[in-house]
């Protein structure tokens, strides 16, 4: 009777995870047609001790746990076939049949093998880790694969640094012959562009490839000193720490630096104007200019965007008669309007709100007249100390703070993007020129002019290359080591130099070759739409404007990345994929 009391104590607090097993015959005098029999035979076993268990487990168990406040678990049960092989299954238990009042069998309590129970234990870890669904609402991320094209967007931001990785040996890149040299830069100044054959065998034995890869890394800019970096100029202060700077105590050199810069900006634009020069970038140290010739971006017109901007910087604009657009603001001001034109219910609740709230003012506004009196008579003895009108009143600060509120909060954001169009990119220019605070008046940049940047030559401009070095490596791929070139680009790469350079690749790497990108973080807004009504390819006369016409094409698109720019990209068997962030 005892006995029996322990095992129904024990099937009283049976365990959270049960395990149902065929009793194997215990030594080999039996009877086989009894295993034969009982092929299907499932006999319940009644969980162990928690010490016994912890021991077969060969895990250490927190001897604190009880089978009352052990943690629930999914139940299961494993079953074994004819050949005694286990076959785990798992399974609900009903919950009448754990319910149930009678108690289990002694035959059933027989302990169990340490050697069977990690077996068993291993084959129904494989089986809950496949058949158990814990959350049946949880659904896996889907991956969305990425855009392939045999052309990448345009991306009007400027990049710091490139890194081109490919299968194929980018050693052909570097080092290049005296002529081969002076063949590119001389392509270069006169927009010449020679045709490659489709497929190359040997980069490194073809002069004219070689000779086109100098003439993609020419840029041209304005000051250009050899002792300093110009380009990035925003937050820069670094960059110009313990370097010679004898403009910043002379205000004579600052004044000679700033006539010849001038000279450059207005000859950039005129030959914007005319179609001799695509796009050129003016980057000052609190802010970056660029200007695009007519046709490109999808614009009929000349256009300039300003990034970030400032509220100071915005009011002097108007001042000088520059007359601007906010694009994103505009952007979600057309949405807002969408909604409003659906929702008619919210614009009239809206309008309810704004007669109680004029309502109100009106009676704040005399509350405040009282108020006024008051306040002239209590501060009638500062009057009469003369010092009345040193001191301001608090809520006057608080109510010019609350109207300057949401302008405010534009400076030195993505939004804070200007366009302007047409002939008002005239008026910016003289805006530019006679601005006293496009220059620095303090810090290492003091007295300094904006660099300028543009891919064809004007007057007092700088012909500079892009800094290149290629390198060999190995890396592991499925467990194997591959041979990888990898070639890196640092400088101001502009727009048209990084569509020159990956189309060179494409021929010369056999259409399989990666980048990534560094952009200058203040020029990824360059890539917002500013025009919302010209949505087509735009056609200007941009013949002679010094681009291969394949880059010209690309450029002509309307944006489409929106305040984003192209961090990496891939090209597989002549197809590309890339990302924007």
């Amino acid at each position: 009777m005892t006995q029996q009391s322990d095992s129904w104590s024990i099937c009283k607090r049976p365990a959270e995870l049960v395990r149902l097993r065929r009793k194997r015959p215990r030594n080999a005098a039996e009877r086989p047609g009894e295993s034969d029999s009982s092929t299907a035979s499932v006999a319940p076993t009644a969980p162990p001790s928690l010490h016994s268990q912890s021991r077969s487990r060969g895990n250490r168990r927190n001897p604190f746990v009880t089978w009352d406040n052990a943690p629930s678990r999914p139940k299961k049960v494993l079953v074994e076939d004819e050949d005694g092989e286990d076959v785990g299954v798992l399974m609900k238990l009903m919950s009448t049949e754990r319910k149930s009042g009678d108690p289990p069998s002694r035959d059933s309590l027989a302990e169990k093998n340490p050697s069977e129970d990690d077996s068993l234990l291993e084959i129904e870890e494989q089986h809950a880790n496949s058949l158990l669904i814990e959350d049946p609402l949880a659904v896996a991320p889907v991956s969305i694969a990425p855009i392939s094209s045999t052309e990448y967007p345009a991306d009007w931001s400027l990049k710091t640094r490139v890194l081109f990785t490919s299968p194929v040996s980018l050693t052909w890149t570097e080092q290049p012959k005296a002529h081969e040299e002076a063949l590119g830069l001389s392509n270069s100044c006169r927009a010449q562009f020679s045709t490659l054959p489709p497929n190359l065998q040997e980069p490194r034995y073809w002069s004219e490839v070689r000779s086109a890869f100098q003439q993609c890394l020419v840029y041209w800019q304005h000051p250009s000193l050899p002792w300093l970096s110009l380009f990035p100029r925003i937050n820069a202060e670094k960059s110009f720490s313990g370097k010679n700077c004898p403009w910043t105590q002379d205000v004579a050199v600052q004044e000679s630096l700033m006539k010849e810069w001038s000279v450059s900006l207005s000859s950039l634009y005129s030959l914007l104007k005319a179609g001799l020069c695509p796009y050129f970038y003016v980057c000052s140290y609190q802010f970056t200019v660029l200007f695009r010739a007519a046709g490109l971006a999808g614009s009929e017109c000349i256009t300039a965007l300003i990034s970030p901007t400032t509220r100071g910087l915005r009011e002097a604009m108007r001042t000088e008669g520059v007359e601007f657009s906010l694009p994103l603001l505009k952007e979600s001001r057309r949405i807002r309007k969408q909604h409003e034109a659906v929702h008619q219910r919210v614009e009239e609740e809206e309008e309810d709100q704004d007669r109680d709230l004029l309502r109100g003012d009106e009676d704040c506004q005399k509350e405040d007249e009282g108020l006024s009196r008051d306040n002239d008579d209590s501060l009638s003895w500062l009057k009469e100390m003369g010092i009345q009108d040193q001191i301001r009143k608090p809520e006057c600060i608080n109510m010019q703070l609350q109207k300057e509120g949401p302008t405010l909060s534009l400076d030195h954001k993505p939004e804070s993007a200007v366009c302007v169009e047409g002939s008002h990119s005239f008026n910016l220019i003289n805006f530019l020129i006679n601005c006293k605070s496009v220059v620095a008046a303090a810090g290492s940049q003091t007295g300094l002019p904006p660099t300028l940047l543009a891919p064809t030559a004007f007057r007092g401009a700088t012909m500079n290359v892009l800094k290149g070095r290629s390198v060999s490596v190995k890396s592991l791929v499925d467990c194997t080591y591959q041979h990888s070139s990898s070639l890196e680009l640092t400088g101001p790469i502009l727009p048209s130099s990084l569509h020159a350079i990956t189309a060179l690749l494409q021929t010369a790497q056999k259409g399989n070759f990666s980048a990534a990108l560094y952009t200058h973080t203040p020029t990824a807004v360059m890539n917002i739409e500013t025009c919302q009504e010209q949505r087509n390819k735009a056609v200007g006369n941009l013949a002679h404007c010094g681009l291969p016409p394949a880059s010209v094409n690309q450029l002509q698109m309307p944006p489409t990345l929106g305040k984003t720019a192209l961090t990496n990209i891939a090209m597989n068997n002549h197809s590309y994929t890339w990302k924007s962030g």
